[in-house]
């Protein structure tokens, strides 16, 4: 989500609860039809194995062409303390509401599908990849859940699972805390736990700010990321 920020145009709406920032997960809703939105992070900071890196920035475009259907284009732009910057996160996604629920002020859950195209980087991920996530929404009084699971073959060429969970304030706070817990197992390779603790910041129905801190761990090595984002729409 960084390297070309030119490429990538920074758009995700603030529906006025939900977001996908400062997430790795999702939720089950979409654009309204012919709406774009916007999420960029402008600057992120990652320590890891691999040393320290700026993340600037980070991007996904959203653009709702039909009702409950929606097209994703993201990346990110990764800059090392020692080396090279490399384009890295790239996708092309298809999102759909497979179910009108809470998040489209229905009762009950909802449900949508995302099927992506994981694209090759720049100085790095030379290989495509496939990934295909189903997601479960729920908004009660106290707040807002959001489940994902999601089957994918990496850039790698291996076969891995993702199970994402997503826990949200209420959302008439001006303020509202978040949350997230995740697996990821690459098979073959290993598996990665990850928590995330932060918060957003609603300004207005149009404009939010995200604040959040991610730890992960690898077969015991350490991933830590500090995010910072702004969600708008057009």
């Amino acid at each position: 989500m960084r390297a070309a920020a030119a490429i990538f145009i920074v758009l995700l709406a603030p529906v006025p609860a939900l977001a996908y920032r400062p997430f790795d997960s999702t939720d089950a809703a979409v654009a309204d039809p012919g709406a774009f939105e916007i999420e960029v992070s402008p600057l992120s900071y990652r320590h890891d194995n691999d040393g320290t890196a700026w993340i600037a920035p980070s991007a996904r475009f959203n653009y709702a062409f039909s009702q409950n259907w929606e097209v994703v284009l993201e990346g990110e732009a990764d800059h090392f303390a020692h080396g090279p910057s490399q384009l890295t996160e790239a996708a092309l996604s298809l999102k759909t509401v497979l179910r009108n629920g809470s998040l489209q002020e229905a009762s009950g859950w909802s449900f949508a599908s995302e099927a992506s195209l994981l694209l090759p980087g720049i100085g790095a991920e030379n290989e495509a990849g496939l990934e295909w996530t189903g997601i479960a929404s729920q908004r009660f009084e106290w707040g807002t859940v959001h489940f994902n699971i999601a089957a994918l073959l990496t850039r790698e060429q291996r076969s891995g699972v993702f199970t994402g969970l997503v826990l949200e304030g209420p959302s008439n706070l001006p303020v509202r805390p978040v949350a997230e817990f995740n697996y990821e197992r690459e098979f073959g390779i290993g598996d990665e736990y990850s928590g995330l603790i932060g918060a957003i910041w609603r300004v207005s129905v149009h404009m939010a700010f995200d604040l959040a801190y991610r730890h992960a761990e690898t077969d015991n090595r350490p991933d830590d990321q500090v995010r910072f984002g702004v969600t708008f729409d057009l």
